[in-house]
């Protein structure tokens, strides 16, 4: 006999955001009205996160329709790219380092279940970003990751694997197919 799922005895109460709920809730409302909408002013995105506790560098260029799970994990080095449409799902550290660009469409995610259990644990794990990477369009990159220096991950990859410098990474689950050179 097979067990089942047990959503109703799903507990994460040992998962701890960072904050509490008024500072939850006014980051949602922030990251609705400034973040996850076409506000266009970067000047006033970089104070807002910043505010909400986000380290960040100088010369971010943030696009519009990102959403940001929690800014007090986030930690974004100097003249970084964040394109349209971005989701950092940082239920844990995200850190990117300088010159990262993160291209539209891509997911950061750093939080999965255990579906091995019948409660469907919450894991979640820090993603970490070395200065030069490019993450490809409609990317994802998985929990618990450490993207090496300058390494590259083609448009539409599914990233389950820690990267290696200067190495390009295509596919589902993305494989390392060539080395990166730059000009």
């Amino acid at each position: 006999m097979h067990k089942t799922t047990q959503l109703n005895n799903f507990n994460n109460t040992w998962y701890n955001s960072g904050a509490g709920s008024v500072k939850k809730l006014a980051w949602y409302i922030t990251n609705a009205l400034f973040f996850n909408s076409a506000f266009p002013h970067m000047g006033i995105k970089r104070f807002l996160l910043r505010f909400f506790g986000a380290r960040i560098g100088k010369g971010l260029i943030i696009k519009n329709h990102v959403n940001i799970k929690y800014p007090w994990f986030l930690s974004i080095g100097d003249h970084c790219w964040i394109g349209e449409q971005v989701w950092i799902d940082n239920l844990a550290p995200v850190k990117i380092a300088h010159h990262v660009c993160v291209s539209q469409g891509a997911m950061l995610l750093t939080g999965n279940h255990n579906y091995k259990k019948e409660t469907f644990d919450l894991m979640v794990g820090e993603i970490t970003i070395d200065d030069g990477v490019w993450i490809g369009a409609k990317s994802v990159v998985c929990p618990g990751l450490s993207l090496k220096s300058h390494s590259v991950i083609s448009v539409g990859s599914v990233l389950t694997q820690n990267t290696e410098a200067y190495f390009i990474y295509r596919g589902n689950p993305a494989q390392k197919i060539k080395q990166r050179v730059i000009a």
